[in-house]
C-alpha cells in the first residue's frame, strides 16, 4: 500500500485535528478492518491475471468447477478434516446461512451461547421459525463469553467460535452429556483460518469468507460432519417445507458436483482460493494462527502498558486473536483518533456501532502483517500525544 499524505478536512463535523504522521511512522498497509478484511495485494494481482480466463465464464463449466474443487480440497486440508467431513458451499453469507440451519439442521430446538451482536441474531431467527420450539439461550454481558452446558430435548447447540462486534473468542467445545444425534454448529466467520480448531469438537464449522479468508462477502462454506449430512437429509425426509435456495440438501447435491446451486461471484472464490493456498503453502492452521497471536500480542500489550487505554475483554483468554477490541480513557476520543489515522489513509480502526463505546476496533487476520499492528500503536500514541 503506497503511503500518501494525510487529507484533513474530509470529515466535516467534528473537525479531524490536522495532526500528519511522519511516512516512517505508518504502517505499510492501513486497512485494519474487521470485515471485509484487508486482502493481499498478492491475491488483488492474481485475481487480475486469473480473471482474464475465468471472469465471465458459467459457473458450471469446467475452470470454474476446478476451482471449487480446489477450494473444497484446501478447507479440508486447512481444518484437518476427519474421513467423511464434507465442504459445502452457497450463496447469502452467514445471514442466508443462518436461516438455512433453521430449515435443515435443527430438528426441533436449540440451545445457544449468546454474547454479542452477531450470536445473538441466530437466536432471533430461531426464535422466530414457527416451525421450530422456542430455543433456549445462556447470555454473557459484552465482553465475555457464555459456557453452553448441555440440556436434555436440544438437538442443535449454536456457538459462535469468535464474536466481531466485541473481540471476544469463546472455545470450540462439545457439550459433555448432550443427546446422543443432538449437533454442534459453529458460527466462525470471523474465526476461521485465524485460530485453532478440533473438528471433534463440532458437526459444522460455517463461515463467510470476508474476513480471516481475505476475500469478499456474498458466499457461505461450511465444513459438516457425517451426522449434519444425514440430519439434512432425515428433515428432508420429513417433508419440511424448504425454499431451494436455502436447502442444504441441494447445497450438499451441487457441492459434490464442485458448483453451487445458482451462480456465485467468481471473483470471491478466486480470492479464496489465494487465501487458501497461501494459508497451507506457509504452515496451514497453526502458521496463520500464530501470525494473528502474534498480532494480538502487538495490540493488548501496548494497550495494557498505557495509562489511557485498556483491552475492553477483561479476561486474557476471552481476548480474540483476530479481532482487537481497546477501551480509552474518557479524556482521549477513540473516535478522533480514529478520524486522524482515516485522514492518514490509516483505515477501518473505528468501534463497532452498537457497542457504543469509546474504543478502537482492530482487525488482525491473518493477511494483516503483524509489523503494521505495531506501527500502527505508534501512530495512535503519536497522535494521543498531540491531542
Amino acid at each position: 500500500m503506497v503511503r500518501r499524505r494525510c487529507e484533513h478536512g474530509a470529515v466535516k463535523s467534528p473537525p479531524v485535528p490536522s495532526i500528519c504522521l511522519p511516512a516512517d511512522l505508518q504502517p505499510v498497509d492501513g486497512r485494519f478492518g474487521s470485515g471485509p478484511s484487508k486482502i493481499r495485494p498478492e491475491a488483488i494481482a492474481s485475481l487480475t491475471a486469473s480473471g482474464a480466463v475465468l471472469l465471465g465464464t458459467s459457473h458450471r463449466r469446467p475452470a470454474v468447477k476446478r476451482l471449487v474443487s480446489r477450494i473444497r480440497a484446501d478447507v479440508s486440508s486447512l481444518f484437518d478434516l476427519p474421513e467423511g467431513y464434507e465442504v459445502v458451499l452457497g450463496n447469502g453469507g452467514t445471514t442466508a446461512f443462518w436461516d438455512a440451519a433453521a430449515f435443515g439442521l435443527i430438528r426441533r430446538r436449540s440451545r445457544h451461547a449468546s454474547f454479542g451482536e452477531f450470536s445473538a441474531k441466530f437466536v432471533t431467527v430461531t426464535r422466530r421459525a414457527p416451525w421450530l420450539e422456542e430455543p433456549t439461550v445462556v447470555d454473557a454481558p459484552p465482553g465475555t463469553a457464555p459456557v453452553l452446558a448441555a440440556e436434555a430435548g436440544v438437538d442443535a447447540y449454536a456457538l459462535t467460535h469468535n464474536e466481531t462486534s466485541t473481540g471476544v473468542i469463546a472455545p470450540v467445545v462439545r457439550p459433555r452429556g448432550a443427546d446422543a444425534g443432538a449437533l454442534v454448529l459453529v458460527d466462525a466467520t470471523s474465526a476461521a483460518g485465524g485460530v485453532p480448531v478440533d473438528p471433534a469438537e463440532f458437526d459444522v464449522y460455517y463461515f463467510a469468507p470476508q474476513k480471516c479468508m481475505a476475500s469478499d462477502g456474498g458466499l457461505w462454506l461450511a465444513a459438516m460432519s457425517p451426522g449434519a449430512v444425514e440430519r439434512v437429509a432425515e428433515i428432508a425426509t420429513a417433508g419440511r417445507y424448504v425454499p431451494a435456495s436455502l436447502d442444504l440438501g441441494i447445497a450438499i447435491e451441487n457441492s459434490r458436483l464442485d458448483q453451487t446451486y445458482n451462480t456465485p461471484a467468481i471473483a470471491t472464490l478466486l480470492l479464496l482460493a489465494e487465501q487458501l493456498d497461501w494459508i497451507n503453502a506457509n504452515g496451514g492452521l497453526a502458521w496463520s494462527a500464530a501470525r494473528s497471536a502474534r498480532s494480538a500480542s502487538y495490540l493488548y500489550g501496548w494497550a495494557e502498558a498505557r495509562d489511557f487505554a485498556s483491552p475492553y475483554v477483561a479476561d486474557p483468554a476471552s481476548r480474540s486473536p483476530v479481532v482487537g477490541t481497546i477501551d480509552f480513557d474518557d479524556g482521549v476520543d477513540a473516535e478522533t483518533i480514529a478520524a486522524v489515522l482515516r485522514a492518514n489513509r490509516i483505515v477501518d480502526t473505528e468501534s463497532y456501532r452498537k457497542l457504543g463505546r469509546n474504543q478502537l476496533r482492530i482487525g488482525m487476520y491473518p493477511a494483516v502483517d503483524p509489523y503494521d499492528v505495531q506501527s500502527l500503536t505508534a501512530c495512535i500514541d503519536y497522535i494521543v500525544e498531540r491531542l
